[in-house]
């Protein structure tokens, strides 16, 4: 293993004082496709912290993995409601179509499959997830189709020509006092700033405004699967809508768009979860 891309990865985040062992686990990851023993050698070096702990840190996560993955991860729910709609038949179908059995990766390293006990979406049983995206209602015949979207990459995204990305200008649902930070730029366009609270830590967020970039800065980490808590940073409201994300369940956050409407973002970090309404909008 060439260990420059991993003394790269955790002297950015000691320059920034970003010292988070997840964060560093995850660049390493995004790196590698899993987490060689080598790197973990290198941060527990680096960072002075406990082999042990790290080794407890990246066993405890399921996104974590300690053998190489392919690029997509595959998981079909084998949990009792999505047994009983065909779960076991749907999953049979992907070994046979992907020639691999739970657990492990095709040859060309492009997709790892593995089955979970459940993925908390019952109802919507049988229920396949490909790269944090859900398929709900899943029969055979779609398994073909889910595998070619997966080898695709569903999270392929060009913010220059794909035209489901748009900027959007976005303000305060209480004060309507304007969100734009037009001295600091993310995705070639003025940042949404807000401020945020989690873990007893409070400081700035910067948003990319480029509706379906997923795109952020920040004063302090937020550590994945973290729910942090939104306020506007003009007139201190907590922004918070009446409604909770499809995907995981966690408060949406609502920010005003100019010209009318609504865009809401998921509060937990690491979800994608998001809607847009522009109802009242004049084109």
């Amino acid at each position: 293993m060439n260990p420059e891309p991993t003394l790269k990865i955790i002297d950015t985040h000691s320059k920034g004082n970003q010292t988070g062992l997840i964060s560093i686990l995850e660049d390493i990851q995004a790196e590698y496709s899993y987490l060689p023993e080598e790197a973990l050698r290198l941060v527990a070096q680096r960072t002075g912290r406990s082999l042990v702990d790290i080794y407890g840190v990246a066993t405890f996560y399921r996104a974590f993995s300690l053998k190489p993955r392919g690029r997509h991860l595959v998981s079909v729910c084998l949990g009792t409601a999505c047994h009983v709609r065909g779960g076991q038949m749907i999953a049979s179908e992907f070994s046979r179509q992907l020639g691999i059995k739970p657990g492990e990766t095709t040859p060309d390293h492009l997709i790892t499959y593995e089955t979970v006990n459940c993925l908390g979406a019952c109802a919507l049983g049988p229920i396949v997830v490909v790269d944090g995206h859900y398929f709900s209602n899943v029969s055979q015949n779609r398994v073909k189709e889910i595998i070619h979207k997966a080898s695709v990459g569903l999270d392929r995204v060009d913010i220059n020509t794909d035209e489901r990305i748009f900027p959007v200008e976005v303000g305060c649902p209480r004060c309507n006092h304007s969100l734009m930070d037009r001295e600091h730029y993310i995705d070639g366009y003025p940042s949404i700033r807000v401020t945020v609270s989690f873990n007893l830590k409070h400081g700035w967020l910067r948003l990319s405004c480029l509706y379906g970039s997923f795109a952020v800065d920040y004063e302090h980490e937020v550590p994945k699967d973290t729910v942090a808590n939104f306020f506007c940073p003009h007139c201190h409201t907590e922004l918070i809508g009446a409604s909770d994300c499809f995907r995981c369940g966690a408060p949406m956050v609502p920010l005003l768009v100019r010209g009318g409407g609504l865009v809401q973002i998921c509060s937990r970090r690491g979800c994608k979860g998001h809607m847009l309404d522009l109802t009242g909008v004049n084109l």
